[in-house]
């Protein structure tokens, strides 16, 4: 008898410290508020619908059509080029030296610009406009050191090593900066 009038207090107590503890599912049911309240979250899914996640329900619709995106740089799209990553280090290297900078340079430079466009001439940044073996913001600056400043590895590096020098004193000055902010 104690353990009956035990279990029927347990459920009398549990249905008030949680009233929903019982509740049964229904289409009219809410779920209340709770962990800071029941805000959707919208999940990004590839391809032409968009998913949002609740509490207790999801939802599917089509994505709205948007118009395309614009480059940074109106008008201009990087050329359809070979990057040769392995010959633009070696010119690099001959570039370093003819500076009179030592081979720990050289080695700074490497892994800058392995990390800005991996060495690829026609490395292009959509969403700022960067362009180039040194990513320079916009491209077109590289003019200043060739017409061939789209697809020439060697009018990039002379460019590239002239900005990093003027700012930077050295490749790894520059080096050192872009591991502080992630940029240079």
């Amino acid at each position: 008898m104690l353990f009956a009038f035990t279990a029927a207090a347990s459920f009398f107590l549990v249905n008030i410290v949680d009233p929903y503890s019982g509740a049964t599912a229904s289409a009219e049911h809410t779920s209340p508020a709770r962990f800071g309240g029941a805000v959707p979250q919208s999940v990004e899914v590839e391809g032409e619908y968009a998913l949002s996640v609740g509490q207790e329900s999801y939802h599917v619709e089509k994505k709205p059509d948007e118009p395309a995106a614009k480059p940074a740089s109106a008008g201009w799209a990087p050329p359809a080029v070979t990057p040769d990553p392995g010959s633009a280090q070696a010119y690099a290297a001959g570039a370093v030296a003819a500076r009179g900078w030592p081979s720990t340079e050289f080695d700074c430079l490497v892994a800058l610009w392995a990390k800005e466009s991996g060495w690829r001439v026609n490395a292009y940044n959509a969403g700022s406009g960067a362009y180039g073996i040194p990513q320079a913001l916009p491209g077109s600056k590289m003019a200043s050191a060739g017409a061939d400043w789209e697809t020439s590895a060697a009018t990039q590096i002379e460019w590239g090593l002239g900005y990093v020098q003027g700012r930077y004193g050295s490749p790894c000055g520059a080096w050192a900066h872009s591991q502080d902010s992630g940029w240079y």
